[in-house]
């Protein structure tokens, strides 16, 4: 989110300065970072993952 943030901090410094060229790729970050945030969004609701209770291994050197 921090990385979504400074981006669209950094389009908006760009387009206050007339910095055309820099806003392209600045938006393709921004859609980049937008698809990552909702891919974490996506598996983070699934709830808590069970990993089950350990169990010892057998012995290899007897």
């Amino acid at each position: 989110m921090e990385i979504r943030d400074n981006l669209l901090d950094r389009i908006a410094e760009a387009e206050r300065e007339g910095r055309r060229g820099e806003i392209e790729g600045l938006r393709v970050s921004l859609a980049g970072a937008e698809s990552r945030i909702g891919q974490i969004d996506a598996a983070a609701s699934g709830g808590p993952v069970v990993l089950g209770t350990p169990t010892p291994r057998a012995n290899r050197h007897g």
